[in-house]
């Protein structure tokens, strides 16, 4: 049975369409069975629609009276949330650019099953500006993240991180193109996983095939993942697809040294 899957986001939905992309081509055993958005003009609500999938919006700034304190609208706002994701009924529920910060209570009533991707290797540069930080910092690489999502922000413990190197001219823009290229490769891997029951999930750690993975995840280099995404579907590898230098079935759980270009 396919995997159901619900996507939360706030904006243009370029994760959603890789994900569905992926989907299409029949490398990922699931369904984007719903799409919900805070903000009414996201453009990923309508790539939801062209694709006839059920969408919702629920605007925070309409949840609650107009008396209500910030706590009070919030708690208004995850309450008309949960109850939209829970009759969808998924089985895992993705954050795709949620540009909200979830409650604990929120969290622990979807933990393990709710994942989220980062515009970092965590625990690098949690929170917002991540590219502008990276550069500021004078990091040699960068990157992304697929973690579970706890009630800590960007604290969840990672599933499988893509690094990207920083180019010498390079600005908070030129650097987001080449992780978001990075995001639309790793968010679809972790869901094949997640779909083909290999992902074993805690709040503590995470284990794929059995593979207790290392604090870094699963590591792939940008290059090798861009090479090998048409080879998603070869799930008989413990990886999915082509090695990496965390592969858990190798015994590297060496994380890549951030003061060397990859």
């Amino acid at each position: 049975m396919k995997s159901r899957v619900v996507v939360l986001l706030s904006g243009r939905g370029s994760n959603l369409q890789a994900l569905l992309a992926a989907i299409d081509r029949h490398d990922i055993d699931a369904e984007v069975v719903g799409v919900i958005s805070n903000r009414p003009n996201a453009g990923g609500l309508a790539i939801a629609r062209a694709a006839g999938i059920t969408t919702a919006c629920i605007d925070h700034r309409q949840c609650g009276g107009q008396s209500d304190s910030q706590d009070e609208q919030r708690a208004s706002f995850e309450r008309v949330l949960c109850t939209t994701i829970d009759a969808l009924r998924p089985d895992v529920v993705l954050l795709a650019g949620f540009m909200r910060i979830l409650t604990p209570a929120f969290v622990r009533h979807y933990s393990p099953r709710l994942f989220n991707i980062h515009p970092s290797l965590l625990p690098d540069h949690r929170g917002l500006d991540t590219h502008a930080r990276a550069l500021a910092r004078g990091d040699r690489i960068h990157g992304a993240s697929v973690h579970v999502v706890t009630p800590e922000l960007d604290a969840g413990p990672v599933i499988a991180q893509v690094v990207v190197p920083v180019m010498a001219d390079d600005g908070p823009e030129s650097l987001a193109l080449r992780v978001q290229q990075g995001e639309h490769l790793l968010y679809p891997i972790v869901l094949a996983w997640y779909a083909d029951g290999r992902l074993d999930l805690s709040e503590a750690d995470i284990r794929l095939d059995a593979n207790r993975l290392p604090a870094t995840g699963v590591r792939f280099e940008l290059d090798e993942l861009a090479a090998t995404a048409t080879m998603l579907a070869s799930r008989g590898h413990p990886m999915g697809h082509g090695h990496s230098r965390c592969d858990p079935s190798r015994g590297s759980h060496a994380p890549c040294d951030h003061s060397e270009v990859p």
